[in-house]
């Protein structure tokens, strides 16, 4: 029986490792010019109310962490539709961008690591030359992409992505800490989320009825709380060879054959996650032939949020160069925050403007957690829209 129990193990280590390939849809970009190769960069959707017009303004919205474009694809259609009922004369352009290792920009080779913040903001100015597009003349960011945001203007404003560039005229940075990022400022679900992720099959399969609703209950017909002559009776039943008792490689493949991807919900709601968060998480499954998979590199988010954890971009929002507006927004209930931040953030927002230095401002978002376009998407959008439309007016 101890014999029986290491192998197990062995099955169970080897399910949870899973690494089975997926290469998502590509979206292809050349550079300007009939004989320049074709690039790949991010994938991205385009939102704008009457596209037959020429933008007369352009905002970039970068997703969060596990995120991609479509989450912000209600609130930026709106906030469209708010600016055009305020100024009809003004056509906003919106870009939903997915960010490397997410959406469908996860697993295009082109984007190499370091995965970083400094490499996701690049990625922004590579998609920009690429497309021979005006630079965003607004660039919001939510969580992580806050500071793929603040990133993105310090490195234009330094001269990082060449003499083209052109600094935004604002940045939105979403319920994002600009400092690092301590884990005691929080109660750890975004730790929590990564670490439950890890431990799933990267690969699941997407047909509608399968014989096992959970890993538990095809536990139950292979390991060793059954006995050896109850698993080989399962393995008849399954269609298999009586002689793979033991958990080998081809149980592994059945078991991996045949679970529901609902169980991923039901798995995260069993270990404490919330609804929301659940079925958000399940929501990041896509379809791949008869499989599903994640809708994002894992591995390589990791190292994305762990970069997010570690920079800090005080500098910036202390001396924020001329031209610039920072609007730092802090939602209310979100436990992101520590005191002694908002605090300094305060400090910053009060602080007299200066012909030679651009500007940081904090908004408070009552009512919102973390998810600000989700709880308190009127809200947000009274704080942002007449800023929005003061950028044009300049």
């Amino acid at each position: 029986m101890a014999a029986s129990l290491r192998v197990a193990s062995s099955l169970r280590s080897r399910l949870l490792s899973s690494s089975s390939a997926w290469c998502p849809r590509r979206l292809l970009s050349s550079s300007v010019g009939s004989d320049a190769p074709q690039t790949e960069t991010l994938a991205f959707d385009e939102i704008q109310l009457s596209p037959e017009k020429p933008p007369t303004a352009t905002a970039f919205v970068l997703h969060g962490l596990l995120g991609s474009g479509r989450n912000w694809r209600s609130f930026s259609r709106t906030l469209a539709s708010e600016l055009r009922n305020r100024a009809p004369s003004d056509e906003w352009r919106m870009v939903l961008v997915d960010l490397r290792n997410h959406g469908r920009s996860a697993g295009i080779k082109g984007l190499s690591p370091p995965h970083d913040m400094s490499t996701a903001a690049k990625d922004i100015a590579d998609l920009v030359k690429a497309r021979g597009w005006a630079w965003p003349d607004v660039v919001v960011g939510h969580s992580m992409g806050g500071k793929v945001a603040l990133d993105f203007a310090e490195s234009c404003s330094r001269g990082a992505y060449g003499e083209s560039a052109v600094l935004p005229k604002q940045l939105w940075v979403l319920d994002s800490v600009p400092g690092e990022v301590k884990t005691d400022n929080s109660d750890g679900e975004v730790e929590r989320v990564l670490q439950t992720l890890a431990s799933l099959p990267s690969s699941l399969p997407s047909r509608k009825y399968c014989l096992f609703c959970s890993l538990d209950d095809a536990w139950s017909y292979f390991l060793p709380d059954a006995t050896i002559e109850l698993q080989i009776q399962n393995l008849t039943i399954c269609g298999l060879d009586a002689s793979l008792v033991g958990c080998s490689e081809e149980i592994t493949g059945y078991i991996t054959g045949n679970i529901n991807p609902r169980w991923v919900v039901d798995h995260m709601l069993n270990l404490g996650f919330s609804k929301s968060l659940s079925e958000w998480i399940g929501s990041n499954l896509k379809k791949d032939n008869e499989h599903v998979t994640w809708a994002f590199d894992l591995q390589a988010a990791i190292d994305m949020f762990n970069s997010y954890r570690e920079r800090d971009y005080w500098p910036l929002l202390e001396h924020p160069p001329k031209g610039l507006e920072i609007a730092i927004v802090q939602a209310e209930l979100s436990d992101r925050w520590d005191p002694n931040d908002v605090q300094r953030l305060k400090a910053l927002s009060r602080r007299e403007s200066k012909p030679d230095a651009g500007k940081t401002s904090l908004h408070v978002l009552p009512n919102s957690g973390h998810w600000v376009h989700v709880d308190n998407p009127k809200g947000l959008l009274e704080i942002m829209v007449p800023n929005f439309l003061s950028t044009v007016q300049k």
